[in-house]
Order: C-alpha cells, then sequence, then structure tokens
C-alpha cells in the first residue's frame, strides 16, 4: 500500500530510486537478446518477423497475413459501437487542431549586401509508428503518434502493433488510424517490429523516423537502431506526481494515482503534499477504490513498488522535489495552481487544477501524451509534429558581402588548419593578376 514519508533525505533517496527503476540487473541480458532480434530481422527479413512472432507473442503468422488487409480495416467499423467511434472522431479533432498550431514555418531574412539567410522545414520521407498491445488496445496513442506525422505531411506512414489471439488487432486501434488517415497496418511487435522498420523487410518498409511507447524490448530496440534510423524518445514507465494542498479532495487524487498505477505493474504513482491530513485520506482512499479494481492485482503491485506520499513543510518544497523527479505527468492540485506554476521546470505534461485529471490530456485535450519518462523532462519534450521535421539553414551571400567577410574567415581557417577552406574563399575575392 501507499507508503507516507515525511523526512525530506529520505524523499529524496525514493525519488531517485523509483526515477532508476527500469536500469535494473536484467537489462544487459535482455539488451543481447534483442540485439540478437535485430540482426536475425536485418539478414532474414520476413521469415525471421514470423519466428520471433510464433516464439514471442505465441501467434502463428504466414507472410501474407502481416499486413492488414482491407477487409479488416472495413469490418472494423462494425466492431466497434458508434459512442466509441464519436470519441474516437472527438479526439482526433481537438488533438488535430492542437498540433495545427505548432507546425514550424520556413522562413528567410534579407539582410545588407544581399545576404539571405534562413530556415527550411521539410519532413521525413517515411515514418513508422509503434502501437503496443498486450495487456490493452490504445486507440489513443494511434492518434497522439498519427496526427503529428500527417499534420507535418510526411509522405509515407505506416502503423506496426502486435497480434492478438487468432491473429487479431483491436478494432478500435484499426478504426482510430483510419480516422487519423493511416491504412498500411503491419501485425507485428516488440523488437522485431523496430527492425522491421528500421531496416525494411520483403514486406515492411524502412523507415526515417520511428515512434511510439513500447515495453522494455521494444525501447532497447529504438535505442540500437538510432542512428539508423531517427527515434522519438526512450520511452519508461509511466508515472503520475500530485502536488496538492489542503484544499485538494482525496477521492480525487487517488483516483488519479490509480489512474497511473493501472497502466503497468512498474507505473509510478506519487503525491506530494503540505497537508498531514489529506495524506492519510489519500491512501485510505486508495485502499477503497483498490477494493473491486478490475486490474487490482497489477495496479496493487505498482502501488506497493512505486507508490509514495511526501509530506512537505511547503509548497515551494512540493515544487523542488517535484522539479529533481521531472515527472512525466504532474498535477498541479492546490488552490493556485498558475502561481505555483512558476516554480515548476521540468515536466512532460502539466495538468492544473482540481477538475484536470490526467485523463482529459491522455485522451483528447489536444497536447500530445507520448512524453519524457524517467526523469529525462529534464532535457526532452513531448513528441509533436517536429518530430517529423527536419530543419535545413539556408544561406547565400553576394559577392561584395563575401569580400567583407573573406579576411575573418581566411583566419579562422587558418587557426584551424584547414588550408582548403581559406582558399575557397580567397579565390572568389582575390584581385585578378594584371597583364
Amino acid at each position: 500500500m501507499l507508503r507516507i514519508i515525511t523526512q525530506q533525505a529520505e524523499a529524496h533517496i525514493e525519488l531517485r530510486r523509483i526515477c532508476d527503476r527500469t536500469h535494473d540487473d536484467q537489462v544487459m541480458h535482455k539488451e543481447a537478446t534483442v540485439r540478437e532480434v535485430l540482426q536475425a530481422v536485418q539478414r532474414q527479413g520476413d521469415r525471421a518477423l514470423l519466428h520471433y512472432t510464433a516464439e514471442f507473442d505465441q501467434v502463428q503468422l504466414s507472410a501474407e497475413d502481416l499486413r492488414v488487409s482491407g477487409a479488416e480495416l472495413d469490418a472494423a467499423y462494425q466492431q466497434v459501437s458508434k459512442d466509441l467511434l464519436n470519441a474516437i472522431q472527438l479526439a482526433h479533432q481537438q488533438i488535430e487542431a492542437f498540433h495545427r498550431q505548432r507546425v514550424p514555418k520556413s522562413w528567410v531574412q534579407f539582410a545588407a549586401d544581399d545576404v539571405v539567410l534562413g530556415k527550411r522545414y521539410t519532413p521525413v520521407d517515411r515514418a513508422g509508428l509503434y502501437i503496443p498491445g498486450g495487456r490493452a488496445a490504445y486507440p489513443s496513442t494511434v492518434l497522439m503518434n498519427a496526427i503529428p506525422a500527417l499534420v507535418a505531411q510526411v509522405p509515407k506512414v505506416v502503423i506496426v502493433t502486435p497480434p492478438g489471439e487468432g491473429k487479431q488487432i483491436n478494432p478500435a486501434v484499426l478504426v482510430a488510424a483510419q480516422e487519423a488517415g493511416v491504412s498500411e497496418i503491419y501485425r507485428v511487435g516488440g523488437a522485431q517490429a523496430i527492425a522491421a522498420l528500421a531496416y525494411g523487410t520483403e514486406t515492411i518498409p524502412k523507415v526515417d523516423v520511428i515512434t511510439g511507447p513500447g515495453n522494455i524490448y521494444v525501447t532497447l530496440a529504438k535505442k540500437l537502431v538510432f542512428g539508423t534510423v531517427g527515434i522519438d524518445s526512450l520511452a519508461g514507465p509511466s508515472e503520475v506526481l500530485v502536488i496538492a494542498d489542503e484544499t485538494a479532495n482525496p477521492v480525487f487524487v487517488a483516483a488519479d494515482l490509480l489512474a497511473q498505477a493501472e497502466h503497468d505493474p512498474m507505473a509510478a504513482a506519487i503525491l506530494i503534499t503540505t497537508s498531514t491530513s489529506l495524506a492519510h485520506k489519500v491512501v485510505a482512499e486508495v485502499k477503497l477504490q483498490l477494493h473491486d479494481h478490475p486490474r487490482r492485482l497489477l495496479t496493487e503491485k505498482a502501488i506497493a513498488h512505486y507508490g509514495l506520499v511526501i509530506i512537505v513543510d511547503s509548497l515551494a518544497e512540493a515544487a523542488s522535489l517535484s522539479n529533481e523527479f521531472a515527472p512525466e505527468h504532474l498535477e498541479l492540485e492546490v488552490a493556485d495552481p498558475w502561481g505555483l506554476l512558476e516554480q515548476i521546470r521540468h515536466a512532460g505534461a502539466i495538468f492544473l487544477g482540481t477538475s484536470t485529471p490526467e485523463a482529459v490530456g491522455d485522451y483528447l485535450a489536444g497536447p500530445n501524451h507520448t512524453l519524457p519518462t524517467s526523469g529525462s523532462a529534464r532535457y526532452a519534450s513531448a513528441l509533436g509534429v517536429e518530430t517529423f521535421l527536419k530543419h535545413s539553414s539556408l544561406i547565400q551571400y553576394s559577392p561584395t558581402a563575401l569580400s567583407k567577410m573573406a579576411s575573418a574567415i581566411e583566419i579562422l581557417a587558418d587557426a584551424e588548419g584547414l588550408p582548403s577552406h581559406r582558399d575557397s574563399v580567397r579565390l572568389r575575392t582575390q584581385k585578378p593578376p594584371l597583364d
């Protein structure tokens, strides 16, 4: 059950332990397995995909089964309720509207002596989206990955996702993909799916950027193929940190902690509060809400290992601890959330006020829910349109401008011992010899 801590020294130790929870002794062994999978897919293509899908997912596929057929895509619409379809369409509308505001614009500026400088944004040619399966289906993850890619105008977007029993892909995932505008979907998961996207196979095309969360094998595979392709991030287990004062509702806070813990046995759910009374009420409420929870065993495991309540003397202290942890999701359930926001430096997404549970951002507020984890919010940001864009610098100098800068360029080139750099300028600017 949730453990209460009152000493700041112990709080620092526990937050570091939780932040480092993926750095276990088994990672090296898992990385060796992933390397083997990557090499096999690179050498054997589809044959390796079929072998590992049978071994790891216990699903027997043929090469013809890898791509989801048009008939399956059509049938998916008959297998979801009208209410679910409407919710997917509303989420799509909200997410697309937000991301359309975030498209970087190419620009040029004209300076003296006919110097032109600028920046030009262009999308990658191909993007591969990994959509996890296993414990649950994630149509929201489809929307959060596909919409920014399509807003960025990536010409080719494909999805890979693990097959379930009977080779099936969850119909909500297939519907969300089509609503977003993606119809090229492959039933393959794990490290072998990342390998297929990175290297290409007979069936699955090689891409330029891979995005989307997955388990430790998927994350290690993305780490190892980075450089061959671009990636969004190395996502770890999910986490929420709630800062609350005496005005917070313990029922709401407990529900928000459980909403994170139910994701995964390694999910982290942390409360930092200035109220001792609230801390004890939340612990009791978590126990109460867990009583008939459909995912009780999984959620209890997460709470037991990575659940925490920290009592502090001030909201300033709470903000300091939060910045140290740099949470993926941060909820500010305090009387003045906008005032406290000024003290927050590191968080993937920030939810302000008691009427803004994390679930709003998970599904349809608009901002992306693919966020930095395990402390990486100190230097990383949410997935967005920029993930699928690259920018090129634009530079044009006139003869007059080059002549004015020639001396400084030649001096710098000489200082670095690069004579051809110097000569590439000198030959353009030196006066021709007199006859």
